[in-house]
């Protein structure tokens, strides 16, 4: 087993030292960037164009989003704006759970993953409450991919459009992201 002592005294000491002093300096100097986003998710659970569904429930997959304990998979498209013929831009990927007592909330863990423009491979993960029956609602971004690499923020989202009937929405969400 070498001897550390060796090692200390060696005059390979300081090239060992040097990329982990640079490292160290160079690390404390990034500053993060803000990223603002606004984009819309557009949820359907029925049409021609469907992109949410029940997946368990109380009464199985028959089993309304509105009801407590009831579990849903989402893969809703992303777009530039509220109109649904504007440019998609990716997909909202994962799940809700309605996790509310009255059936007035969800807990959402998602990914949204960018197909085009300029953060195209890049994804954010949310995760948060939506009480729904209220104007604004906040949640996290808890990480993130490519772009969003080490990613932290937050998001706002309200509601454009609901048809209660057709459970069909549009969502705006307007995030604030702190990366590298």
């Amino acid at each position: 087993m070498p001897n550390l002592l060796n090692l200390a005294s060696s005059p390979l000491l300081p090239l060992l030292a040097l990329p982990i002093f640079y490292w160290a300096i160079t690390l404390r100097k990034r500053k993060p960037k803000e990223t603002n986003l606004v984009f819309y998710v557009h949820d359907n659970f029925s049409g021609y164009d469907t992109s949410a569904m029940t997946v368990a429930g109380k009464n199985g997959p028959t089993t309304s989003v509105l009801e407590f304990g009831t579990l849903v998979a989402v893969d809703d498209p992303v777009t530039e704006g509220p109109d649904p013929r504007s440019k998609e831009i990716g997909r909202a990927q994962g799940l809700y759970i309605n996790s509310q007592l009255d059936g007035k909330g969800l807990h959402m863990v998602f990914s949204v993953i960018f197909t085009e423009g300029e953060y195209k491979g890049s994804t954010l993960e949310i995760q948060g409450a939506d009480p729904f029956s209220v104007k604004e609602r906040e949640y996290s971004i808890v990480s993130g991919t490519g772009y969003f690499r080490f990613v932290r923020g937050y998001g706002i989202m309200t509601t454009e459009f609901l048809d209660v009937p057709n459970l069909r929405a549009i969502l705006k969400h307007n995030v604030t992201l702190m990366h590298y």
